[in-house]
């Protein structure tokens, strides 16, 4: 089973080693640009929906 990187060990789980300030960038770094591609895939989410108004029905 995988586990997230804040999931506490399982009890007889060995502890893992702490990381490094190098790789806790390169982790922070990568979460970053993943929330920045993201939020540019939600791009234009903010803009108001043209309304679609029907014509009138030809008498």
């Amino acid at each position: 089973m995988t586990r997230d990187r804040k999931d506490p060990p399982a009890p007889d789980e060995p502890r893992t080693v702490r990381e490094t300030e190098r790789q806790r960038r390169v982790r922070e770094d990568h979460a970053s640009d993943n929330q920045d591609e993201a939020l540019e895939e939600t791009f234009p989410a903010s803009d108001p929906v043209s309304p679609f108004i029907p014509a009138k029905a030809r008498d």
